[in-house]
């Protein structure tokens, strides 16, 4: 199994980032929506992370909004979370790495994502929910159909996962397989992640890589 990437996204309390950041996941995301129950404030970014990049979460905000945080708090990539264009995220990739998060069903047409050749540097499959949800609801799409997925954009796998899913994940044999975001099935409550629960994950995931 090639090593996953580990993205620890929704991150918002002080103390709880730095048990976090101490695991070295590769990614720690910050959500920057305000109708997110994960909406992070200024003291989230008081803590210094060293190993892991900043992702700035963001759902259809404006590109010089964007532009701010990512200079303000130093951010080393955006996720785009909303219904942004491949012209929206190609601006961003001048500036920042760039993942545009998709939200998975039985009926979506992976073709569609042709647009964003060039545009973006991962893909995020997360599963469909309610425009207003925005994932973060610990629900999971059905992980076959990503055998459709046939561009070269390196992914992330989203969408409810937890613990138990270790074993499902080394099962999926896709190249483009980049890592995994996890959020709310390592929580105790939202915007506070169990740390010793991410600790067993990460080092199940990072085992099974020798």
């Amino acid at each position: 199994m090639k090593h996953l990437k580990i993205k620890v996204c929704g991150m918002k309390f002080p103390q709880n980032i730095v048990e976090v950041a101490a695991l070295n996941p590769d990614f720690l995301g910050f959500i920057f929506y305000p109708l997110s129950k994960r909406h992070v404030n200024e003291e989230a970014f008081k803590v210094e992370i060293t190993n892991s990049k900043k992702i700035g979460v963001f759902v259809n905000q404006p590109l010089d909004y964007i532009t701010e945080q990512i200079e303000k708090y130093k951010l080393d990539g955006v996720q785009l979370h909303g219904d942004e264009n491949a012209a929206f995220a190609k601006e961003l990739k001048t500036k920042t790495i760039v993942l545009k998060a998709l939200q998975i069903d039985e009926d979506f047409n992976f073709s569609t994502l042709e647009e964003y050749n060039f545009c973006v540097d991962y893909f995020l499959f997360d599963t469909k929910t309610k425009k207003e949800e925005r994932g973060g609801t610990g629900k999971k799409f059905d992980w076959n159909l990503l055998i459709l997925y046939k561009l070269d954009i390196p992914f992330f796998l989203s969408g409810g996962i937890t613990l138990n899913d270790v074993e499902d994940i080394k099962k999926i044999n896709h190249q483009k397989l980049e890592g995994v975001d996890i959020n709310s099935g390592f929580e105790e409550y939202p915007g506070f992640k169990n740390s010793t629960n991410i600790k067993m994950f990460i080092n199940q995931i990072r085992d099974n890589e020798k």
